[in-house]
């Protein structure tokens, strides 16, 4: 019985070690170039050529009015009268709001007796004077009483006037924020009013463009292309300072804004016209191996295995980008006309690997796409 057992795991043994051996022999065949050939990959492509790309800047900003607050009552008070409508366009000086000033018209009314009165001694009080009839004293005293009785109505007229609210200048109202009766201390909201034309728009720009950006430089704003709501302006100011996180600076434009279409705060596509057209190389943005330590494209040519024989393969190319526009991707330097490259199924390459080239179905290269969603 233990020579049986001893037999078999003997054969067993030999067994396993001579489908090592022949596992041992393919292995150093295929590392001497005699064993299996690599597998060609899946692959669209595009060949190379210069385009001619205008100085575009394309950046996200946010719409902002030129003048816009948030009117408050300067004073306590009941509300008496509300001359507006929500959303209402007004302009500039429109009484908006009438807070109740019954107390101060009533004071007002006694204060300008009493400057009448002192206009009257003044008066009198002068004609004395001349016939040197009182002393100089006399008509000081007077003087003084009727400026102060003036000083008294101004007072109380301006206590009146800090009880209207009015639009400081023209623009459009938001929604009403009190009512008709209610009391309101000082300072409560009563109406947002923004202008609407012409409006600002601020940008974002990276430290590295900031030189391409000049004040008087033309812009294009777009909010949504379905609705078409577009408009054109030009840069006014940039930023001073940069902003030390995230190493942008902050720029700001102008545009008309005819009908109002575009609202503050709104979200909003900007092409800025910065410098002068340029020629680069051309991509489709599905071409780019981008990588923290650089972008890179393949490129196909003609390639050998160990053995000689000749094959279609990819070498990868690190290349620099500049501007984007729509599905395309400048390139500035790496890639030469006319060459081959990959635009598709970069992410399972590898520099010498085989491709088959299938274009059939070519990735999106518009640069200007019209999504179907948008």
């Amino acid at each position: 019985m233990a020579r049986r057992m001893i037999t078999m795991l003997v054969a067993v043994a030999l067994f396993i070690a001579a489908i090592g051996f022949f596992k041992f022999q393919q292995i150093q065949a295929a590392i001497k170039g005699g064993g299996f050939p690599p597998q060609a990959e899946a692959v669209t492509t595009v060949v190379a050529h210069e385009d001619t790309w205008p100085g575009v800047l394309t950046a996200f900003g946010t719409v902002e009015a030129v003048q816009g607050v948030t009117l408050s009552a300067d004073l306590p008070g009941t509300v008496t009268k509300i001359n507006f409508q929500s959303g209402q366009n007004v302009g500039k000086g429109a009484v908006l709001l009438e807070l109740d000033t019954r107390q101060e018209r009533a004071a007002l009314a006694s204060t300008v007796a009493q400057r009448d009165l002192a206009k009257l001694t003044v008066d009198r009080a002068k004609g004395l004077m001349a016939r040197q009839l009182i002393a100089q004293s006399e008509f000081d005293q007077a003087d003084a009483t009727f400026k102060q009785a003036e000083a008294n109505v101004a007072g109380i007229q301006a206590t009146i006037d800090r009880k209207t609210v009015r639009a400081p200048f023209a623009g459009r109202l938001g929604i009403r924020q009190v009512d008709l009766g209610q009391y309101v201390a000082a300072g409560d909201p009563v109406v947002p009013i923004q202008s609407m034309d012409p409006m600002y728009v601020n940008f974002s720009v990276p430290q590295q463009e900031i030189g391409r950006v000049r004040v008087g430089d033309g812009i294009r704003v777009r909010a949504d292309s379905t609705l078409a709501l577009r408009a054109e302006g030009h840069i006014t100011a940039v930023n001073s300072l940069i902003d030390e996180a995230t190493r942008n600076v902050t720029v700001q434009a102008t545009f008309r804004n005819p009908g109002g279409q575009l609202h503050p705060g709104m979200y909003v596509e900007l092409v800025a016209d910065v410098g002068r057209p340029s020629t680069v190389i051309a991509l489709p943005a599905s071409a780019i191996l981008y990588a923290p330590y650089g972008n890179s494209v393949y490129v196909l040519s003609d390639m050998k295995d160990p053995k000689g024989k000749p094959y279609r393969g990819v070498s990868q190319r690190f290349v620099k980008l500049g501007d984007s526009r729509g599905d395309q991707v400048a390139v500035v330097d790496g890639v030469k006309p006319g060459e081959e490259i990959v635009s598709s199924g970069v992410f399972k390459l590898r520099p010498g690997v085989a491709v088959n080239v299938n274009n059939k179905v070519q990735p999106a290269n518009n640069p200007a796409p019209k999504p179907e969603d948008s």
